[in-house]
């Protein structure tokens, strides 16, 4: 996943390993890809290593010297086998760890039941927020043109999240009964 993400964002200009990096924490990567994004200085190596993207030129910054890479011919196909793939694959989201839980909250006394179901909505609240949030940033940096796919990605997201919000008000609530 790390390479089919440095490669596509040098398909979309040449940019050095920092600038990569920092368009990816951006575009919060981390939470949504599970790719640490520190990791992508190795995927830059191996990638100039089997020549899917080389160095365009060498800038000065002060002191230091940065690469920029630019994406080869080579890159090119091997971005659309990496896309291929992703897409193909499947990803179904189940919170197994809940799921798991839940199969035995039985086992549990009610108040510790509650208390953890509180702490799970709490951590579904602040990740919906996030969620949103890094929405409105998008659209805030793409001048409100945010594209078609993002958009339905993002909604995607932020739907699955809802749903596991409400799962766990439902459980709350059977308490209450």
């Amino acid at each position: 996943m790390t390479q089919l993400l440095v490669l596509g964002m040098l398909d979309i200009r040449p940019m050095s390993g920092y600038d990569i990096q920092m368009m990816l924490q951006e575009n919060d990567v981390e939470r949504w890809s599970g790719v640490l994004v520190g990791s992508i200085y190795h995927a830059l190596k191996k990638l100039e290593k089997d020549k899917y993207i080389e160095i365009e030129r060498m800038e000065q910054t002060g002191l230091r010297q940065k690469a920029i890479y630019k994406i080869t011919d080579k890159g090119q196909s091997y971005l659309q086998d990496l896309i291929f793939k992703a897409i193909k694959t499947s990803s179904i989201p189940y919170p197994t760890a809940l799921y798991s839980g839940l199969s035995f909250i039985d086992k549990l006394p009610t108040e510790k039941s509650r208390e953890a179901l509180e702490q799970q909505l709490q951590k579904l609240v602040n990740e919906l927020e996030s969620l949103e949030i890094g929405l409105e940033v998008k659209e805030k940096y793409l001048d409100g043109e945010l594209p078609a796919m993002i958009q339905l990605v993002s909604n995607n997201m932020i739907k699955i999240v809802k749903q596991q919000i409400t799962l766990v008000e439902d459980i709350l609530k059977l308490f209450d009964e």
